[in-house]
Order: structure tokens, then C-alpha cells, then sequence
């Protein structure tokens, strides 16, 4: 597939047709707390519907409810081994340069201003994490599972979004495109998969080819979910490189909104690591691996530990070489990244009750029967020639 600057501009104005018009039949019958029912109650596969849902509502559940029928289960198992070998560190890009690439395009910060973001990072940063863990979970597509109805929820609060802002004239269509466009949702989905695959690659870790493009390919099928336009979506790596590099190019620069979601960011982890001396640590990390340019735009700090940063590849390369090597040091790294996980989302969640409560099944064994082995390390797809 082929993006032009002509395709792109194509996408900034579509949404999602079947959310948008479930939303706006709610909306405009007055049923917003049919909508605040659905968003509240709908939180496990097959759990019985609330009374009274109208059938707009029914229906939008009925159609979204199941993956899509191309799905390669045993792609998806090698994402989820994937995931569970190197959860800690994708965790680490999801909240290093994920989010801070989400900042750097000036529109996506300015609608994350324009819906809470600036008051509710932590909030933010745990459904992220959590959503990852329900996809990745054995069963995250039977019954009992919690991905699919949190798939479904993400879908209708995005369509919300576009609701409200374009109903009460709150954001400039023409100028921004649409709101939560479809440019926006591919791009959001290339942050999540091939920009966290840099971070690692960025961080020394190991990591196989086959892994590195099961986990791209779990991301493709969490974007049809999400009503990301098939035709639309990069295919392969390649591809995706191919759409990243024109989307940062097309959009990528300094913001007002963009520096306070970072100094948010950053407050709030300096807040989760213990004490202060480690503290400047997270700036750093982000500078890393969003490079000086965009950590200048997002106006994050320069800090001694800019230098001591950059040793953490070598550093990950030891650990991550003893893994290779050893059964029980594989096993011992995995605990450790497993805890380190439920570390960081509790300490997001500060222990209060959220819409996306922390999964029961963190607190359990993964129940891991292999790993993907690390042949044919992953080398990143080189930059496109735009």
C-alpha cells in the first residue's frame, strides 16, 4: 500500500460509521443514560445485557462482539508469549514514547486537553496498560473475558467524542479533520505496535522477528476492533513505517497542550518512582527514545541522567543474554517483569476502584507453555523515502 499526502487527507475526514450513528441515535433519542449503562455495566463476554437497552444499542453490541473472521489464532498466541516475555519493557515504550508521541501531533494533544487528559493521566495510563493485559490474556476472546466489551466501550467513547465536540463547535472540522479520524486511529495503532517494537529495539532487547511481528499483527487486529478502516491499515511493518513516518511528518511539532500532557506525565511517574533521587530518570528516559527534537518540542528536561540512560541497552543486553541462556533466569526475569507490571498499574491506580479495574488474573500465574524463541533477531523496517 502506497500513502500519499492525497490518501492521508482522505482519512482525517472519516470516523467510524457504525459507532458514530449507534451514538448519535442514543444522543439525539435523549438515552444518554442508556449510554452511561453500556459504558458502566458491559464489562465481561456473554454477561447478560442490562433491561431496557434499546435496540440501536443491542445491535452495535450483536455486531462488534466477535473478532473479525481473518484472525490468525496461532499469530495471536505468539503475540500473547511475546507480550508475557517482555511485558515489563513493552509497558516502559508504552509509557515512555507511546504517550509522549501521542503529544508531539498538536491536534491529538489539544482533543486529549479537550477530554480531561491534563486532570487524569494516572487514569489514563492504567486503561492503557490494563487494555493491553485484557488483549493479551489466554482467553481475551471467550466468554468471561473483559477485551472484548473494553474494545467495544473504547469504540463508543471515541464516537462520543466526535459527538460532542463537532455538536457544540468545539473543534474546527476543516482545519483539524474530524476527531478521532481515521488518520488518527491508524496512527494511534502504529504508536502502540511498531513505535513500542522501536522502543525495544532502541533498549537492546532481544527479540525474534517472528515475536516482533505477532505483536504487530495483535495491534492490527486490535484496530479492526477498534473501527480502524481495513482498507486503510498498513499491512506489514513495512508498511506501517511507510504511514508513521508520513503521519509524523504531515503533523508532528510543538504545543502548548503537548508539553503540559508531558509535564503531566512526568510528574506523575516521578510521583511512582520511590524516593527523589531517581527521579530525573524519567525525563531522561523519555528524551531516549522520543529523540532531543521531539523531547525539546514536549519541553521535557535535560538532566544528568540524559548521559547514564543510554547505558541501560548494555545494561538490558546482559540481562536479557542471561535469559537467552538460562531456563531459570528466563524464568526469574519473566516473574520480575510479571510483578513489575502490577506494580506499575496499582501505583497508577493509587488502590481506588476504576471503570477498567485491574484484572483478577494479574494476581495469577501467566500459565506460560513456551516462549517464541530469539532466532533472526527483529531489525527495524529502515525509514521510508517520502
Amino acid at each position: 500500500m502506497n500513502y500519499t499526502d492525497a490518501s492521508m487527507d482522505a482519512l482525517r475526514q472519516a470516523g467510524d460509521e457504525l459507532a458514530d450513528a449507534t451514538v448519535a441515535t442514543l444522543f439525539e433519542r435523549g438515552e444518554v443514560g442508556t449510554f452511561n449503562t453500556l459504558m458502566r455495566y458491559v464489562s465481561t463476554v456473554g454477561a447478560p445485557l442490562p433491561d431496557g437497552l434499546p435496540d440501536v444499542a443491542r445491535e452495535y453490541l450483536q455486531a462488534t462482539g466477535a473478532p473479525p473472521t481473518w484472525v490468525d489464532w496461532g499469530e495471536m498466541e505468539k503475540a500473547r508469549l511475546f507480550f508475557i516475555d517482555n511485558n515489563v519493557h513493552i509497558s516502559t515504550a508504552l509509557s515512555f514514547a507511546s504517550m509522549p508521541a501521542c503529544y508531539v501531533v498538536p491536534h491529538v494533544a489539544r482533543l486529549l486537553s479537550a477530554t480531561h487528559g491534563l486532570k487524569y493521566p494516572s487514569k489514563r495510563m492504567a486503561e492503557t496498560g490494563q487494555f493491553t493485559v485484557y488483549l493479551m490474556q489466554p482467553g481475551a476472546f471467550e466468554a468471561g473475558s473483559r477485551f472484548i466489551p473494553a474494545a467495544q466501550k473504547v469504540r463508543l467513547l471515541h464516537a462520543a467524542i466526535r459527538h460532542h465536540l463537532q455538536r457544540e463547535s468545539r473543534w474546527d472540522t476543516t482545519t483539524l479533520g474530524v476527531p478521532i479520524c481515521q488518520e488518527d486511529m491508524v496512527g494511534g495503532q502504529m504508536f502502540f505496535s511498531l513505535l513500542v517494537l522501536d522502543s525495544l529495539h532502541r533498549l537492546g532487547i532481544h527479540m525474534s522477528t517472528e515475536g516482533a511481528e505477532a505483536y504487530f499483527y495483535a495491534w492490527r487486529v486490535v484496530g479492526a476492533m477498534l473501527g480502524v478502516d481495513q482498507d486503510a491499515v498498513p499491512r506489514n511493518l513495512e508498511e506501517a513505517r511507510q504511514f508513521l513516518d508520513l503521519y509524523m511528518i504531515r503533523h508532528m511539532g510543538p504545543s502548548e497542550q503537548g508539553a503540559n500532557l508531558t509535564r503531566q506525565l512526568i510528574d506523575l511517574y516521578e510521583e511512582v518512582v520511590p524516593g527523589t533521587l531517581f527521579d530525573p530518570i524519567v525525563s531522561a528516559l523519555i528524551r531516549h527514545l522520543i529523540g532531543d527534537t521531539c523531547a525539546d518540542w514536549l519541553q521535557v528536561p535535560r538532566t544528568a541522567w540524559d548521559t547514564v540512560v543510554k547505558t541501560v541497552p548494555h545494561l538490558l543486553g546482559v540481562l536479557e543474554t542471561i535469559e537467552d541462556r538460562s531456563p531459570l533466569g528466563a524464568w526469574a526475569l519473566d516473574r520480575l517483569g510479571h510483578l513489575t507490571t502490577i506494580l506499575e498499574l496499582s501505583s497508577l491506580t493509587r488502590g481506588r476502584v476504576m471503570h477498567y479495574a485491574i484484572p483478577e488474573q494479574l494476581r495469577n500465574e501467566y500459565g506460560i507453555v513456551g516462549t517464541v524463541p530469539r532466532t533472526h533477531r527483529w531489525t527495524p523496517p529502515a525509514p521510508s523515502i517520502i
